[in-house]
């Protein structure tokens, strides 16, 4: 047998995994094959998506079911032994797997990533692979896991509720990194993970291990708002059962082993409130703290009371948004994150959703709006005689007429998109979110009438309003569709399928623009959530070009007036800087002022001053602009026309017409190559709307990226009529082909290439699929019969 002429699956089959298996790997408990880690970057191009390529593994071997200790990458014997190297160790530095080889079945090339190694990298034989044992000892010789109790906690196995679920790669490297400090005795631990990258599953499975392995006996969950603990104690916390228990009404049981609380609910602004002292210091072994950015980051607040009680005991803080300013600073008492997973990643991965933006200018917001002399408000109230801008809107001044128009173009986005998409609206206030519940409504009169939850405001004050939030994050829930808010949306409402933020809200903190922009990267495949669109009205969404922020958007759309609010396909006028992101505009001085408060209705106040809120109903108010923007590959922004976009891709792989035809000539599939150029985000059927419908791929990419002029399928197959060379084959062979170019010229190329059709309308009326392929004299002449009339098809070009 001459090895070079073996696929790589058959030099996994008869070499390499032969060789794992004798040096003493378990088959079916240690050795994963083509293991796919990631789910493909969702590309959007217009209304459309599609998934980029996924990264797969040819081998993860694993210590222990949790514990993946090296990764193989196979090639076929045409290449060298190392060639898989380069590839092993990019999959290596995303999996945090210290190990890595590379094979062609003649042998490996070892990497050693520890740095512990005399050698970085070595060749070995295929009878020389290490067995478990070996690379175990260096692993935790690496890791530092001298001890047997280290050891053993680290070997706990994750919770298995029976039904496959098991830790993302990025949660696996979260739990792990997370289980091996607490085994070397790290007292705090910080973990920094995008919103919607599954936080409080990754705490379960750290606690679960930790409690299991005995290493943590008693654990306290805290969260700082009562939806969070809820949630925890329902879902993923769920596993805990009678061992678990919420504190609530200032009630202490000393009988549990698994503790969630409010922060709220233990602490108080007197010593009598701050009931978590009836528990002695030493009672728990481990506190997680959730969203640990919003309060135990502060030396002075109430939260780090409870860290500074419990002070024997390991601290976890979980954030997306480790607050970082000259007085707070999850880093200064966590110290560095042990492991981050950005959105920037989440997105890059496939686990996040993509984003556009719509920004949209209004006219008083830019250019101001200052009272005529003695003029009062709707209240009779005397305004103050000065220029009013974008900080004012809905803080110092009310619009009442800049209000419904939010609302109009809130309105006309879901009507011309999906009116039931799950949209929220921040707004700066309660005043604020309850003025444009009203605009809305009035706006939308047919859906409220449906159901009058069509449109709801959620806010903490309103008790209705918060009843309706469970069924507004459940996405089998069709109301509430419209949610209107302030702050109580911000952080740990798990809206796995909202489409549409809308930020009508000052936003000059990246910590809480983090949170809103959370709110819409869950992906719910199941009620077709793969992108959002986030509708900004106060530039909260300059912030995207701060340095600190880790995800760019999809597209950025500015409106004209007059312009439908729904982002087009494509857009240039965006400008972009060297580096492929956008250019900020011109920002008023008023932008530099320090940030309104957080808290309450919002603005610059003096000690027991009540600010004053002029409203006006007679101010007339209108659009100036509004742009899109398109997240693409790497987190660049693309701006470009979709053709630009076609034909900057297709020349990536393919330098000249030459090149791309030669590999179009001699592909057996021609649809393969078609979804090697979808996997790199080019999206045909939005082309085919945009230069003609009724050609085929290759005519397609022919023409944008090599300026062919195209032909129809229709004219491909009239050309192949004429050329009769069908009478060759027998009676009923001539008839498959004659109605296979048939399906072609309705349907296109890739249903022909699929043998399958030979087995529907109008072929089965023919005969049985087996028949019609026996009137080749078998399935090989009939493939090649099927490659010889594509070859005829494109006959013509080049």
């Amino acid at each position: 047998m001459d090895k070079k002429t073996l696929s790589e699956s058959d030099i996994c089959a008869k070499y390499i995994t032969p060789a794992i298996i004798a040096a003493g790997w378990d088959e079916a408990l240690q050795i994963r094959r083509e293991v796919f880690f990631t789910k493909g970057r969702i590309i959007v191009r217009g209304k459309l998506h599609t998934r980029g390529e996924q990264k797969r593994a040819d081998y993860i071997l694993y210590f222990k079911a949790n514990i993946p200790i090296a990764v193989i990458e196979a090639k076929d014997n045409k290449h060298s032994v190392g060639s898989g190297m380069q590839q092993a160790l990019n999959y290596a530095e995303t999996l945090d797997i210290p190990f890595v080889f590379s094979s062609n079945g003649d042998g490996f090339i070892c990497h050693d990533r520890t740095g512990l190694a005399a050698l970085t990298e070595q060749e070995l034989s295929l009878a020389n692979f290490p067995s478990p044992t070996e690379l175990w000892q260096r692993y935790c010789h690496y890791k530092g896991l001298e001890t047997a109790d280290a050891k053993h906690t680290v070997e706990m196995p994750y919770y298995d509720d029976g039904t496959g679920r098991a830790p993302r790669y990025y949660q696996a490297n979260a739990i792990n990194n997370t289980i091996e400090a607490v085994a070397k005795a790290q007292q705090r631990i910080l973990l920094v993970m995008a919103t919607g990258t599954g936080k409080t599953y990754t705490a379960f499975q750290i606690i679960w291990r930790l409690w299991k392995s005995g290493t943590k006996k008693r654990i306290l969950f805290l969260a700082d708002r009562n939806i969070l603990v809820d949630q925890t104690k329902n879902n993923d916390f769920k596993p805990f059962g009678a061992a678990m228990t919420k504190i609530s009404k200032r009630q202490i049981d000393k009988s549990y082993e698994i503790y969630l609380s409010l922060y709220q609910a233990v602490t108080g602004s007197e010593e009598a409130q701050n009931i978590y002292k009836q528990f002695s210091p030493d009672f728990f072994d481990l506190i997680v703290i959730d969203e640990c950015h919003r309060g135990s980051a502060a030396e002075d607040s109430a939260w780090r009371e409870i860290l500074a009680y419990f002070t024997s005991a390991t601290h976890i803080g979980l954030t997306a948004t480790p607050k970082e300013t000259k007085d707070v600073s999850s880093i200064y008492y966590f110290g560095e994150p042990i492991y981050s997973y950005t959105l920037k990643q989440g997105i890059e991965d496939g686990f996040l959703a993509p984003y556009k933006v719509v920004r949209i200018d209004i006219d008083k917001d830019l250019q101001g709006w200052r009272p005529s002399k003695g003029q009062v408000d709707k209240n009779g109230e005397l305004i103050e005689d000065r220029i009013y801008n974008q900080q004012d809107m809905d803080r110092t001044l009310v619009l009442e007429k800049r209000t419904e128009l939010v609302a109009q173009k809130i309105t006309e986005f879901l009507t011309a998109t999906d009116p039931y998409a799950k949209t929220i609206v921040f707004c700066d206030d309660i005043d604020h979110a309850e003025r444009m519940r009203q605009a809305l409504v009035n706006l939308n009169p047919e859906r409220v009438k449906e159901n009058r939850k069509y449109i709801m405001r959620i806010t903490g004050d309103e008790q209705e309003g918060k009843a309706e939030l469970d069924n507004f994050i459940n996405p089998e829930e069709r109301y509430p569709v419209i949610a209107t808010t302030s702050k109580l949306m911000t952080t740990g409402v798990d809206a796995q399928t909202c489409k549409l933020v809308v930020l009508d809200q000052h936003i000059r903190s990246m910590t809480e623009f983090k949170q809103i922009i959370g709110r819409g990267t869950r992906i719910n495949e199941d009620y077709d959530k793969y992108w959002f669109t986030i509708m900004d009205f106060k530039k909260a969404t300059e912030l995207f070009a701060d340095k600190d922020f880790d995800g760019e958007p999809v597209m950025i759309y500015e409106p004209k007036p007059g312009e439908s609010v729904v982002p087009p396909d494509d857009d240039n006028e965006l400008e972009l800087d060297e580096n492929g992101n956008p250019i900020p505009k011109n920002q008023d001085d008023t932008d530099k002022e320090p940030p309104f408060e957080e808290g309450g209705q919002g603005g610059f106040l003096e000690p027991n001053t009540k600010r004053i809120k002029y409203v006006l109903g007679d101010v007339t108010v209108y659009v100036v602009s509004e742009r899109v923007q398109y997240y693409g590959p790497e987190g660049k922004l693309i701006t470009e026309s979709l053709k630009d976009y076609t034909r900057s891709t297709v020349r990536k792989d393919y330098g000249s017409l030459d090149d791309f035809l030669r590999r179009w000539n001699t592909a057996e599939r021609k649809a393969a190559i078609i979804k090697e150029l979808e996997a790199q985000g080019l999206l045909l059927e939005p082309l085919a709307d945009e230069v003609g419908k009724d050609f085929d791929p290759f005519d397609l990419i022919c023409h944008v990226a090599f300026d062919q002029p195209p032909l129809t399928r229709r004219e491909r197959a009239e050309h192949v009529k004429k050329r009769n060379y069908f009478t060759k084959y027998s009676a009923q062979a001539q008839q498959v082909l004659e109605t296979l170019l048939d399906k072609y010229q309705d349907t296109g190329l890739e249903n022909i290439e699929d043998i399958k059709i030979l087995t529907l309308d109008p072929f089965k009326n023919m005969g049985t699929a087996s028949e019609l392929v026996a009137a080749f004299g078998g399935k090989p002449a009939y493939l090649a019969a099927l490659y010889e009339l594509e070859h005829a098809l494109y006959f013509n070009v080049g």
